[in-house]
């Protein structure tokens, strides 16, 4: 490979295909002074690992062509021009109906071509090309709302992982990259975006039962409390997580990073980074390597959440660009609902 230079371009070999490196020097992470090459060079160091979490799945790109300080869009389109010909893509449908083509890594150049474009964070669908309808992984997203900090996420987690336990079902932590964590399970392609999402309120729920004090499942901000909110509507079509190993957007340039169970409870997300992570998986390997061996049946689920609809606890709201959904509630603010119907603010 050549030398790098503030004005070459070069090709690098990734998976056996010529992947143009173009202004190597950007800066992208300032406080780090990390590089669009090492951008590059750390997704082609962390290949197991990203392709496992990747691999054939619709992926919006979140991108920083002039570095983090610079502006952001979500690619949720591959252009149609100056594309190399093996670059593959995949239709999926949003909730407006409408459509697009997002890239569909199908080998570690894909990957390595998003980051010649600018990419730093992906955001893949839970779902594969060969059924874009039918979630395979079930994300289990606890997010530490103020006052509440990455060690309370790990406590939830470690509740979370004695119901799953129970279950009989296997789960895969990993860290946001912030405070928070991600719990996902991989389900065999069997159910609906809708499903899903049902069999996710139902376990928050669950977990919420458990640890009131700690959890939450409450949608509206001013009800959360400091607590650790189970985001649920990260199942919901169109929403998506940045994936394992995937780079974060903040200053630090920190790492979704698989872990085990049993180092969850020591773990500073802080300490996985664009350079420390490639180290960590050459030398432990990938956490969740195991992750597409044994899928799960969320009929359970399913099964709490027609006893949860019993007692009259049935959907939760939509994320506001949604469309209205069967059996949603209102999406309306509980201090908002509660004003008289002549109060003008309301």
């Amino acid at each position: 490979m050549a030398a790098s230079g503030k004005t070459t371009a070069t090709e690098v070999e990734v998976a056996g295909r010529s992947v143009r490196l173009s202004s190597p020097d950007r800066v992208i992470f300032p406080e780090r002074g990390f590089t669009k090459a090492d951008v590059f060079h750390y997704y082609v160091a962390v290949g197991e690992g990203i392709m496992r979490a990747l691999a054939d799945r619709p992926t919006t790109l979140q991108r920083f062509p002039d570095g983090i300080a610079g502006e952001a869009f979500f690619s949720k389109r591959v252009p149609t021009r100056g594309v190399p010909p093996w670059v593959q893509t995949v239709g999926i449908t949003f909730p407006s109906g409408r459509g697009a083509d997002e890239l569909r890594p199908t080998d570690l150049a894909h990957v390595a071509w998003a980051a010649q474009m600018g990419t730093v964070v992906f955001h893949p669908w839970p779902v594969r090309a060969a059924a874009v309808d039918h979630p395979d992984e079930l994300r289990v997203d606890l997010d530490p709302q103020p006052g509440t900090d990455f060690t309370d996420a790990a406590t939830a987690a470690a509740e979370l992982r004695g119901i799953l336990t129970e279950l009989g079902v296997t789960g895969w932590p990993k860290t946001s990259g912030g405070r928070g964590l991600h719990v996902y399970l991989r389900i065999a392609p069997r159910w609906t975006f809708t499903e899903v999402r049902r069999a996710t309120i139902a376990l928050a729920r669950e977990l919420e039962r458990r640890r009131p004090d700690l959890v939450t499942t409450a949608w509206w901000k001013e009800e959360r409390g400091q607590r650790v909110f189970v985001d649920y509507n990260q199942m919901a079509r169109d929403r998506t997580i940045a994936c394992a190993y995937s780079l974060r957007a903040n200053a630090r340039a920190t790492v979704s990073t698989p872990v085990t169970w049993d180092e969850l409870p020591d773990v500073d997300p802080d300490d996985f980074d664009l350079r420390t992570v490639p180290v960590r998986l050459a030398e432990r390997g990938d956490p969740h390597a195991g992750i597409d061996d044994d899928p799960v049946d969320i009929t359970p689920l399913l099964d709490w959440a027609e006893r949860d609809a019993g007692q009259g606890l049935g959907d939760l709201p939509y994320p506001p660009d949604h469309p209205k959904m069967p059996g949603e509630p209102k999406r309306v603010q509980p201090s908002r609902a509660k004003r008289p119907a002549d109060d003008p603010t309301a």
